[in-house]
């Protein structure tokens, strides 16, 4: 199964995990600060901003992408809840 290197710049650490993982789990298994409330994709209360590696995420789903619209959410910044990793290196920070 494919790896992902995933660091959070708000606690400055890394860790590898497996292609497939959302972004929220990774965060709650190391402590990161990336705060959520449905875990369904309708709160937007766990966005975070995706510094490097993008393109190592599964494209938004409608839902998502539509949530993000909504509440005006910058460019590069995802659901933590429903942003699934792929592969390769992806750098994040609570927004």
């Amino acid at each position: 199964m494919p790896k992902a290197s995933v660091t959070f710049q708000d606690i400055g650490v890394t860790v590898t995990v497996p292609a497939g993982t959302r972004l929220i789990e990774v965060s709650e298994k190391v402590g990161a600060g990336i705060t959520y409330g449905c875990r369904e994709g309708e709160c937007c209360t766990c966005l975070t901003r995706i510094v490097s590696g993008h393109e190592h995420l599964a494209a938004p789903s409608v839902l998502e992408d539509q949530v993000l619209k909504d509440n005006l959410a910058p460019r590069r910044h995802r659901l933590a809840c429903q942003a699934q990793i792929l592969g390769g290196n992806i750098v994040v920070q609570p927004a």
